[in-house]
């Protein structure tokens, strides 16, 4: 125990958006490694099922109530792990939407540039990259009480600029991306900077792209099972101190800019 009465030696791992698809399926893998899991959810209920199941497999978790677009639900979130654990080892930046958000459903199937809508590109840009910002910003005070503080954003594939300007790629047969791909790209280059910035303080921050995982924000089109989108999450989340920083990882290994 510390002198504010926190256990020192459990690690403590922050996953936002974590009662369902990849953000739970890399709960339950934290878990199942012995760490304390806190589940990040906008609605309560459904973050105390996840947390409640969790329990139930044999794992550690608590629900933590965290909208990443809610400055207050950010607050009040450090606020509660600070008081009850006194550090944070792990955060991983999971919530994300692909285009529908909080705008309407068939928003995400037209984001052409040239016809999107502003506000939905607002939209998805308030969650996928200032919501990152947010939280991390919060959280930043209780990583640094870790001996190897780890941050891992969530991005894409869709998020490399080489495989999507490439006419022959593999994304050359979606349509064009106003709202969704950016933000992703976005959030990768906001990731080396906070990596180049936190370098020199031993925190490790990379970007992962999970791959086509079967969940709701694809309609279960994705041909991977949540375990395996992840593992990559997982992976980046439990480097040693020799592990790489400011990266882009696939599960396949680095990816292109």
């Amino acid at each position: 125990m510390n002198a504010e009465g926190h256990t020192t030696h459990q690690q403590i791992a922050l996953i936002t958006g974590a009662n369902k698809g990849i953000g739970r399926g890399a709960a339950e893998q934290l878990a199942a490694l012995g760490m304390t899991v806190l589940l990040g959810a906008r609605d309560p209920r459904r973050g105390e099922e996840a947390a409640a199941a969790l329990r139930t497999a044999g794992g550690e978790a608590h629900a933590v109530t965290l909208d990443v677009t809610d400055p207050v639900t950010v607050r009040e979130a450090a606020k509660q792990v600070g008081e009850r654990f006194g550090h944070l080892d792990v955060l991983i930046n999971n919530a994300g939407v692909t285009g529908s958000g909080q705008v309407s459903p068939q928003d995400a199937f037209d984001q052409l540039p040239s016809t999107v809508d502003l506000d939905m590109v607002r939209a998805v840009f308030e969650t996928n990259v200032f919501g990152v910002i947010a939280v991390t910003n919060a959280m930043l005070p209780l990583l640094r009480r870790s001996s190897a503080p780890r941050i891992v954003n969530v991005s894409s594939h869709a998020a490399s600029l080489t495989l999507s300007s490439d006419p022959d790629g593999p994304f050359a047969a979606l349509l064009p991306s106003a709202a969704y791909s950016p933000s992703k790209s976005a959030l990768t280059a906001l990731t080396v900077q906070y990596a180049n910035e936190l370098r020199k303080d031993g925190i490790l921050v990379n970007a992962v792209a999970p791959g086509y995982v079967d969940t709701d924000s694809n309609n279960h089109t994705g041909f991977l099972t949540v375990a395996q989108g992840a593992a990559v999450l997982v992976r980046l989340a439990t480097l040693g101190a020799d592990g790489p920083t400011a990266g882009f990882f696939g599960e396949e290994g680095p990816l292109p800019w």
